[in-house]
């Protein structure tokens, strides 16, 4: 479930603060492709900005344009250098 489609790979998901829902909690931007990956790269609490500017959604889809498109073998070099961290679900299994 998709809180807000931003284009180009970019979405922005609301995170519920323990106590204030959804609507006063944080924002989340996730580079994203369906079935494929989600990379988190951004998160604010909605009280201390309340969304991102043109500029910073532009720079948010250069960077899913890239990263996106980066195979296995390019995302495991960015993990092991710890460039990246892989989160899994329960149950995936890692990948070599």
């Amino acid at each position: 479930m998709i809180d807000a489609d931003l284009g180009g790979g970019v979405i922005k998901q609301r995170v519920p603060r323990s106590g204030q829902g959804r609507s006063g909690g944080f924002r989340t931007i996730v580079l994203y492709r369906t079935e494929s990956r989600a990379l988190f790269v951004d998160g604010f609490a909605k009280s201390d900005r309340d969304n991102i500017d043109d500029d910073d959604l532009g720079m948010f889809r250069m960077l899913a344009a890239e990263f996106l498109n980066y195979d296995a073998k390019q995302v495991g070099k960015l993990v092991k250098a710890g460039a990246w961290i892989e989160v899994k679900r329960d149950g995936d299994q890692a990948q070599e």
